[in-house]
């Protein structure tokens, strides 16, 4: 099976990318540890598709993701790499039966799903599990967590035939479940790369508890530069939404509780630079490949060092730069897990109005 790099305009591989598709190759299960924003998600994606027989009617390999939005970006790369496959998308947010119409006719030959969305497909036999031999878990120490860990065992036994699985994540742990299977992995880890070096730390003392005026001259400093501002709770992230739409800033919001079509549409905005603003939860923190986004925003503290890793991801990603900035209010400190160096950024007494993007949808 051949692949089309240039679709993603693409023309040579990266250290990581290299190692990981000869080690791949081998048939080796493999944990491959990468700075987010590296092209980790093409990396398993190359060995895997040459694998795969297009003139077969069987379902071969899954990708398991933690998101929606992280299933469909792996399905239209995968697409885009090999147009001669059959691949499908599978996640919750829309009805069962429209996944179901699409998969019965003709089996796909490769899966990006949720794990939920998974499970129900198998256990109904909607997807059949018996050619199998590939398993891939994308940012596998989120969905290995507590609460998709009795559904992650429940896919596995239901995967008879398994042969290679391929573990990747941005973070490192040692805590790899024994349903998980095949303990005999190569190791890659590529976590001691240079990459934060291009992320620039700065903090932001608001002088207040409420951090929305600090935010709004963040935000009017920063101009039109694309900015993800990250907030803890769902609740919150309208409230912030609202006051910077009120502000006229071109703000919109992202998180687990809106429907589906909200959430796409709300990426596309953002994506193309029709908005420059997202307010969201830890949601966005993952799986969201936008290449350009200048600063990664924390209005509410990361809880602990992988929050912090996979949000300042978002930024500085491939061999671009940018900015994390962290609002402090009044009886709040930096986290101790930040060892860094980090610059105390001054904010003007006198900010500009709020810029439109140069685009609309």
């Amino acid at each position: 099976m051949t692949y089309n790099l240039s679709s993603l305009g693409i023309t040579d591989l990266n250290a990581m990318q290299q190692e990981m598709l000869q080690t791949a190759r081998k048939g080796t299960s493999t944990v491959l540890l990468s700075p987010t924003g590296t092209g980790k998600t093409l990396a398993y994606l190359l060995p895997l598709l040459q694998k795969l027989d297009a003139n077969s009617n069987n379902l071969q390999a899954l990708v398991i993701v933690p998101s929606r939005e992280l299933a469909t970006q792996t399905a239209d790369v995968a697409r885009r790499l090999c147009s001669e496959l059959r691949i499908a998308a599978c996640y919750g947010g829309r009805p069962t039966m429209e996944e179901h119409q699409q998969i019965r006719g003709q089996q796909p030959q490769l899966v990006a799903a949720t794990p939920g969305r998974l499970l129900d497909h198998l256990q109904k036999g909607n997807l059949l599990a018996d050619n199998i031999q590939t398993l891939v878990i994308d940012e596998f120490d989120k969905s290995l967590e507590l609460g998709f860990r009795q559904q992650m065992q429940s896919i596995i036994e239901l995967l008879p035939h398994l042969q290679q699985r391929i573990l990747l994540s941005a973070t490192d742990t040692d805590d790899i479940p024994a349903f998980v299977g095949s303990h005999n992995y190569a190791r890659l880890n590529f976590l001691d790369d240079e990459s934060d070096e291009r992320i620039g730390l700065h903090i932001v003392q608001s002088p207040e508890k409420d951090k929305l005026q600090t935010l709004y001259r963040l935000l009017g400093t920063l101009g039109t530069q694309k900015s993800l501002v990250f907030v803890g709770y769902r609740e919150s992230v309208e409230r912030v939404g609202n006051f910077l739409k009120e502000k006229g800033f071109t703000a919109d919001i992202f998180h687990g509780g809106m429907e589906q079509r909200d959430r796409e549409r709300a990426l596309y905005r953002f994506t193309n630079g029709s908005a420059n603003i997202l307010v969201s939860t830890d949601l966005a923190s993952r799986g969201l490949d936008i290449t350009d986004i200048d600063n990664a925003i924390h209005y509410h503290l990361p809880p602990n060092e992988e929050t912090s890793t996979h949000r300042n991801g978002r930024t500085a990603r491939w061999d671009m730069k940018g900015s994390a900035y962290f609002i402090l209010g009044p009886e709040e400190h930096l986290p101790q897990f930040i060892t860094d160096d980090v610059e105390t950024l001054t904010l003007p007494a006198k900010v500009p109005a709020p810029e439109k993007p140069l685009w609309v949808t």
